[in-house]
């Protein structure tokens, strides 16, 4: 019997732009380092896979919200490091303020009596 989807997993998958966008005010850093701060920061409940990483680092390269240099890594090997252009801290800010909104109508239906 296939294990359940687990709805913390769905819910990052709509959240993934914003998430690295977030990651990424904090400084600049290559993918890896991306998955691994994410997962440190959320105390292993998220846990970003490759496969959906790096095409969003992509997409959002490709929109113009981050920039990309090649430089090296703490271990000595080559990589692509991402930071937030102008216009992806102007999209981080946007995103921010209407997850909060929604958070909060979402939290008011929750705690709701029945």
């Amino acid at each position: 019997m296939p294990a359940a989807p687990n709805p913390r997993a769905e819910l990052l998958q709509g959240t993934l732009d914003l998430l690295i966008l977030k990651t990424l005010a904090l400084g600049p850093l290559h993918g890896y380092s991306i998955a691994q701060r994410l997962r440190q920061i959320s105390g292993d409940v998220l846990q970003v896979r490759q496969g959906s990483l790096y095409p969003a680092l992509h997409r959002l390269e490709q929109r113009g919200l981050l920039e990309a240099t090649w430089g090296e890594t703490e271990t000595g090997r080559e990589a692509k490091f991402y930071k937030l252009s102008r216009k992806g801290r102007a999209q981080l800010e946007r995103e921010t303020a209407d997850w909060d909104q929604v958070a909060r109508a979402i939290y008011a239906v929750l705690r709701t009596a029945e």
